[in-house]
């Protein structure tokens, strides 16, 4: 025979009357922040989501078409590929190269300089410039026929200097040389303020082993900042792969010469506000998406291999 008595489920505490009080008024405080999360963010991506599963040309009734929108920017639209191509040119080259000239930043303002507050706050400075404001300075720099650029390459070496912005072969790479003038703003900071955190104790005790400072940088620095490296990696990546204000600028929307700075939001843009193709453009937005999403979680995938986090070393051990 089943035994009758069964062990009763604990109930679970009542919140007191002050205490419910108290999470009404949370909710009372965090609503305008909800309000506008799901009034600006959440109800556009639903829309965005449904639309792009509809041939819709404003001012036009939406209609249903399934998957045509996704096997057009696959399959179908010839500028995509080009447009892919020319977004990961700029993410390979200007991440890395982003990373490796603020962490540079970082360790030289870290030292105990003269002055240091005043140049931590100049080279900081250029990543606060508006983006169109230093496009259009970089485009007067670069200007191959007027730009102080080539005139001091030809004043030094004698030659002429390329096209730049309007060169097939220099114009990505003068996109990257943009986005290097900004290395010194917030990826800068977040390095500097892991350099602070790296214990000295670890430094000292690698200066009474004999380690020289190439040593010290590889075996401490660099474990140690790990999980920054890691942050400002993902961060960067997600920043390169929208690329749009500084290439609409320099390139008068047409991401010339021949495509060749045709990245992937501009041709997004493109279709969404001068084409109104905006189903086609939600699609072109949510392959970015998912994307960006699925290489995000293979980073966080491999990140095991090589971030080393102290605290979760202190409890294994």
């Amino acid at each position: 025979m089943a035994s009758t008595t069964a062990l009763s489920k604990p109930k679970k505490p009542r919140l007191s009357r002050l205490a419910r009080i108290e999470a009404l008024w949370g909710y009372v405080y965090i609503s305008p922040w909800i309000v506008g999360f799901v009034l600006l963010t959440l109800g556009p991506m639903l829309a965005s989501l449904y639309l792009s599963f509809t041939n819709y040309e404003i001012p036009f009734t939406p209609k249903w078409t399934g998957l045509a929108n996704y096997i057009r920017a696959i399959a179908q639209d010839e500028l995509v590929p080009k447009a892919v191509g020319n977004t990961l040119y700029y993410v390979g080259l200007s991440v890395p190269l982003g990373l490796t000239a603020s962490l540079l930043l970082a360790m030289l303002l870290d030292r105990k300089l003269p002055g240091r507050a005043v140049l931590r706050t100049v080279f900081y400075l250029p990543s606060i410039v508006p983006t169109v404001a230093s496009t259009l300075l970089f485009v007067f720099l670069f200007n191959p026929d007027l730009g102080l650029i080539n005139r001091w390459i030809y004043d030094v070496f004698g030659v002429r200097g390329p096209g730049w912005f309007k060169d097939m072969t220099w114009v990505k790479p003068t996109f990257v040389i943009l986005a290097l003038w900004g290395a010194g703003g917030a990826t800068m900071i977040i390095f500097l303020a892991g350099l602070q955190n790296v214990p000295q104790e670890l430094y000292e005790a690698a200066e009474v082993d004999g380690a020289g400072r190439l040593a010290k940088f590889i075996c401490i620095t660099l474990p140690m900042l790990s999980p920054t490296i890691f942050f400002n990696l993902i961060t960067g990546i997600i920043g390169a792969f929208h690329i749009f204000t500084s290439a609409y600028v320099a390139t008068g929307s047409d991401g010339g010469p021949m495509y060749a700075s045709y990245f992937y939001v501009l041709h997004l843009f493109l279709n969404a506000f001068r084409y109104w193709k905006t189903g086609y453009a939600a699609a072109l937005a949510w392959l970015l998406f998912l994307f960006v999403l699925v290489l995000t979680l293979i980073q966080f995938r491999f990140s095991k291999r090589w971030v080393y986090y102290e605290s979760a070393a202190m409890a294994e051990s």
